[in-house]
């Protein structure tokens, strides 16, 4: 396929889980191959007690697009992660939940999360992606699921206890297998055939404009410190940090101190208000902007940076000029040129791949 010229192809091979005996009659299965672009890395780290396999993956993607995994039964992942959108959903703050109550922060899209250390969510809340999906699923205001009422209920289902036979080699569906299936299909959720990538791999279809070249430079002198990528290597567009990047004085500790960013998992002062820099891959469909989806548009985000950031004690020192001024220096000119430039991270192959879409009819 043109465009995957580059890539590597990675070789997996299930592993026998350890520590556990849930797996030790699995059979070893050899993995088939997934193309893993070489401008973002040359390895797929994969847990040892969840090896990823062609049919895991696809139990993951059923149980994704599935609402059966809410309360209702009307309810899928892929209500709020969509995959033309990148697997983000459009809104700033989402009430498409089970009690249609507004949720506390922005959806974030789901991009590269294979190689995403550090943390999920927005202030690193879940260790791993095996976890991921519980919180969403359980909680009230989203899914609104029991997960022993939802144990049954698979239980009973019995596509969904043969396809668990056959990807785990066990007779019976637990809480843990569907959180290891929906972590196997999000391990595939890799995007790295934008306009971009094609342009920094020298293959068919990535053309620059003189704008675009011009943007790429400024957007790597002004903006890479947070958004850092390797131009040829681990393009992620992201450091994968939190930060505190001035969008407010206070940081409320309501709703289980979910605006205090990485303080609520830390407990450390020095994280209050910090959240984790997001990728900027298919930044053009995943509007709205910021934890709780402030701002609409990419150029109020670039406005923020240049003329709206607020002091707080933990404001990331890259924003703090030796004059006391509170911003990044970015002109016209070059907010028009930067502009151009995230247009080419948007990957449209990804957006409209047919193996991450919905597989019901």
């Amino acid at each position: 396929m043109m465009g995957w010229k580059k890539f590597l192809w990675i070789p997996c091979i299930c592993v026998l889980c350890s520590g556990t005996n849930e797996f030790q009659d699995s059979p070893q299965q050899e993995l088939s191959f997934l193309p893993i672009p070489l401008n973002l890395s040359d390895s797929f780290p994969v847990p040892d007690r969840n090896s990823i396999t062609p049919d895991g993956i696809e139990l993951g993607r059923m149980l994704f697009y599935d609402p059966i995994l809410s309360g209702s039964n009307t309810i899928s992942c892929a209500t709020c992660h969509q995959p033309e959108k990148a697997f983000s959903d459009g809104m700033d703050i989402s009430s498409r939940g089970m009690s249609g109550n507004p949720l506390a922060r922005h959806v974030p899209a789901l991009i590269n999360l294979v190689w995403q250390p550090n943390g999920f969510f927005w202030d690193g809340g879940v260790a791993d992606l095996e976890s991921l999906s519980f919180g969403p699923i359980t909680d009230p205001d989203e899914m609104g699921q029991n997960l022993k009422e939802l144990m049954i209920e698979l239980n009973q289902h019995e596509k969904y206890r043969e396809i668990f036979k056959k990807v785990f080699g066990t007779d019976s569906v637990s809480s843990a297998l569907v959180g290891r299936a929906l972590a196997q299909f999000q391990r595939t959720l890799i995007s790295g055939n934008s306009r971009y990538d094609r342009y920094i791999r020298d293959e068919p279809g990535g053309n620059f404009s003189e704008l675009e070249k011009q943007g790429l430079v400024i957007f790597e002198r002004k903006c890479s410190d947070c958004h850092s990528f390797g131009k040829g290597k681990y393009d992620f567009f992201t450091d994968y940090q939190f930060h505190n990047n001035g969008i407010d004085k206070e940081f409320r500790g309501a709703l289980e101190g979910v605006f205090q960013g990485r303080f609520r998992i830390t407990r450390d002062s020095a994280d209050m208000g910090k959240f984790k820099t997001p990728t900027l891959r298919n930044i053009t469909v995943t509007a709205p902007y910021m934890h709780d989806g402030r701002f609409t548009t990419l150029e109020a985000v670039l406005y923020h940076y240049s003329s709206g950031m607020v002091y707080s004690s933990t404001l990331d020192p890259l924003f703090k000029k030796a004059d006391g001024f509170l911003a990044i220096s970015i002109t016209p000119a070059e907010k028009a040129a930067i502009l151009a430039f995230l247009q080419t991270l948007t990957d449209k192959e990804f957006l409209n791949s047919k193996a991450l879409a919905n597989p019901f009819p």
